[in-house]
């Protein structure tokens, strides 16, 4: 057991109380500002973490004072028998919040199972509501099982339900002001987030991201934006609401206007490597430790010194002279 008086506090003073996790690094679509057309290469099987390990990092984890927990990808819906973990995570005593990052495509299937899990809040991706630019930008035909998605988990009474939207210049930015109005008739909790070149697609294209700044001005021209204050589990985003508005407007400026002071995250990624910070290539293995067969306390002695290195913030700017090495979809930023 670890020593619950211990806890997670970086050499800058900040509580590390939550854990992004990605349970794998496969993912059935393609985003262009992610992975390339032919995909990337898969880790194999026997790599990736299996369900009791993830199970023991969390419960470690948790005994140094995470309190929530993210699952990632990849796309979590596409490993066989997440839905059946989702309940051993949610009965971790300490666990005060899990939530899941999905792309939608299989929400609809496994709406009603994460909710029995106790599952309350969810993230899904969506860069545009056209569904032949969605076609480009992901190289799959999902949209409309992506809304479905979206639409059965509102009915199952999911929230927030918060939508992602990645932001790139001359690919999905004239999109702002649908967005926008999307949050005025609906509950959802639309995030935008700045562009930020990583892995391999990093150096193959030429996107650029416009920053938050920019997009609140456009924002604000189609309504003011009322400040909302932050909650006990909130993330990085800003928060808004037009007057009048069933939803929310959230900005997340990871380039722009950086969040590190507060950073708060850890991030354990599919093969499992422990990394401080998702715009920095340092992590540490746990894999290994974990196989070769380290008591509770060895495990708790690396999340404690890798916390130590986190960074006090990301040296990445819009044009980085080195793209970061690590790929997304295996990271679970």
């Amino acid at each position: 057991m670890t020593d619950k008086s211990v806890e997670l506090i970086d050499s800058h003073g900040r509580h590390l109380n939550y854990l992004r996790i990605s349970v794998t690094d496969r993912c059935n679509l393609r985003c262009i500002y992610c992975m390339p057309s032919e995909g990337v290469p898969k880790e194999k099987h026997d790599e990736i973490l299996t369900y009791e390990e993830l199970f023991r990092l969390a419960r470690i984890g948790i005994g140094l004072g995470i309190e929530k927990i993210r699952l990632t990808g990849g796309e979590p819906l596409l490993r066989k028998g997440i839905c059946d973990f989702l309940p051993r995570l949610t009965a971790i005593p300490g666990l005060r919040d899990l939530s899941i990052t999905t792309n939608g495509v299989f929400l609809c299937d496994h709406a009603a199972e994460i909710k029995a899990a106790g599952i309350k809040r969810i993230n899904v991706s969506l860069d545009s509501l056209k569904p032949e630019r969605y076609e480009k930008i992901t190289r799959f035909d999902r949209f409309h099982q992506v809304l479905a998605g979206i639409d059965a988990a509102r009915k199952l009474g999911f929230y927030p339900i918060k939508l992602n939207v990645v932001v790139i210049q001359g690919v999905n930015d004239d999109e702002i002001p649908d967005f926008v109005k999307l949050s005025l008739d609906h509950p959802y909790h639309i995030r935008f987030i700045e562009y930020m070149p990583m892995g391999v697609c990093a150096s193959r294209n030429s996107f650029h991201y416009i920053s938050n700044g920019t997009l609140k001005k456009a924002v604000g021209r189609i309504g003011e934006l009322i400040r909302v204050p932050r909650g006990p589990f909130d993330g990085p985003a800003e928060r808004y609401k037009i007057k009048g508005a069933r939803g929310e407007i959230g900005f997340i400026s990871a380039l722009s206007d950086h969040f590190c002071p507060r950073c708060n995250r850890l991030r354990l990624t599919a093969n499992g490597h422990l990394r401080p910070c998702l715009l920095s290539d340092d992590e540490e293995d746990l894999k290994a430790p974990l196989r070769r067969g380290a008591n509770d306390e060895e495990i708790a002695e690396i999340f404690l010194s890798t916390a130590l290195r986190k960074p006090y913030e990301h040296h990445l700017t819009a044009s980085p002279t080195t793209p970061l090495c690590g790929q997304m979809s295996s990271i679970g930023g």
